[in-house]
């Protein structure tokens, strides 16, 4: 049976639940409300330094990007609109062109600009997990913790994404990708959940097994607790149960009875077991072989069984989940399958078809997704004046300069602009509003003002 489309009810969403835009992220994300996304997962490029495809003849043929950043005019100018929003975030970006080049500035910058968005998305009981490697994962977790608070640092959970790795003779080979988890604050979804016992565990622990399956023995006494004794079959004890609770669980085939002069157990059957608590670090959820079944080809493709962990951990049934980046969709078929709404938004369009065929072969079933290419138009700002009412304001708080060359002007000779344009997710909020100039606003035309400055000082 195919799953209705459930609407939300508190109207904070401006989209369908099984929406995935293709496009810009950041334009996308910035016509997105406020306050409306439970769950963000990212698993952006790395900073790789190479380019990906997929095979052709494989489902994802034709996907494809380039993991190699150059810092360009317009990084500069985002890095000092990154300054006016966010100082810190801007220091740790400086600081690792310091450190590292001018590579990963540009890529800081990129990621830097879309983080600022994600916290806005975010409720204040929501969560983030952004994947990446050793390469820039150090750096990545300074710009975290400038913008959504050190203090809402949760985990760096690490995931062996290789059994082995021979990619270097002169150091240890690197098995492994990092997921860096942050809240929004102290109410943040958590739901606790299991990985399977290992192997040795299970030898050593449910060695015992019957014609119900493998078992193993836990206390019937309470030696913590201090009188009320009573003899039971016998053995005079502290008991954890009543007698007639002893009785049924012995006539039920659940004590475990040992050798004669040893104290009876209760059973406790593996299938009955939960598992380890998940730790942070990630060795029972393989990564994809080539022959796996629901590999697609696509070049950085994570395993199902990761995705569900983490949406099984940080949110509810029916929350929303959000993955900006979101190449073969399985954050979103994980979310599917978990009976979560989700959005994605990738730059390819075959995000869109993935999903879909995803939904066949793993869930056994199609269901409509809402694919946009438009930008949304925010709808949690309330019933705005038009934007032009704003001049006055403007013209006193600028001074009477253009926000683009920086040259004083009459008030008739300068106009009303969006910094964000509106075909880019920007709006008539005041926030978005700037004076320019004539030739400046000519200029900038449909583009951003980081696109304006950058031209400006070419």
């Amino acid at each position: 049976m195919t799953p209705t489309l459930r609407p939300r009810s508190d109207g904070i969403t401006n989209w369908r639940n099984r929406t995935i835009w293709t496009g810009d992220n950041l334009a996308v994300m910035r016509g997105m409300n406020s306050n409306s996304v439970d769950l963000i997962y990212l698993d952006p490029p790395f900073n790789s330094n190479r380019n990906y495809s997929a095979p052709i003849g494989s489902e994802a043929a034709g996907a494809a990007f380039k993991d190699t950043w150059t810092l360009d005019d317009v990084d500069l100018a985002e890095h000092g609109e990154i300054a006016d929003r966010n100082p810190a975030l801007y220091k740790v970006i400086d600081a690792a062109g310091d450190a590292h080049g001018k590579g990963m500035k540009s890529y800081l910058i990129m990621m830097g600009t879309r983080l600022l968005e994600m916290r806005r998305l975010l409720k204040d009981s929501g969560s983030i997990y952004l994947h990446c490697d050793p390469t820039a994962g150090h750096y990545l977790k300074l710009v975290m913790d400038a913008v959504f608070g050190s203090g809402n640092f949760v985990n760096e959970i690490v995931w062996r994404r290789f059994g082995s790795h021979n990619d270097a003779t002169r150091r240890y080979g690197r098995v492994h990708d990092i997921l860096l988890f942050y809240s929004m604050g102290d109410r943040f979804t958590w739901n606790r959940v299991f990985e399977p016992y290992d192997e040795e565990y299970l030898k050593k622990s449910y060695r015992n097994k019957d014609s119900r399956g493998r078992y193993t023995t836990s206390p019937l006494q309470a030696r913590t607790l201090s009188g009320g004794g009573y003899e039971w079959k016998g053995i005079v004890d502290i008991w954890k149960f009543p007698m007639e609770r002893l009785e049924a669980l012995d006539a039920e085939g659940l004590i475990h009875w040992p050798e004669k002069g040893s104290i009876p157990r209760r059973k406790v059957y593996l299938d009955e077991a939960k598992g380890v608590p998940a730790r942070d670090v990630i060795l029972d959820i393989k990564p994809l072989s080539t022959g796996a079944k629901e590999r697609l080809g696509y070049p950085t493709q994570k395993p199902l069984a990761l995705l569900k962990r983490i949406i099984a951990a940080s949110s509810q049934p029916d929350d929303v989940v959000l993955d900006p980046f979101c190449g073969c969709a399985t954050a979103c078929i994980a979310a599917e399958q978990l009976d979560r709404q989700w959005v994605g938004i990738d730059l390819s369009p075959l995000a869109a078809a993935l999903v879909l065929r995803r939904a066949e072969n793993e869930i056994g079933s199609l269901f409509a997704i809402d694919h946009r290419t438009d930008i949304p138009r925010r709808s949690d700002l309330g019933k705005l004046p038009n934007y032009r009412t704003h001049k006055h304001t403007l013209y006193g708080l600028q001074e009477g300069v253009c926000a683009g060359c920086q040259v004083h002007f009459p008030f008739r000779n300068l106009t009303v602009d969006h910094k964000t344009p509106r075909s880019r997710g920007g709006g008539d909020h005041f926030e978005n509003l700037q004076l320019l100039c004539g030739a400046c606003n000519s200029a900038k035309g449909d583009g951003t003002m980081a696109e304006l400055l950058a031209r400006l000082n070419h």
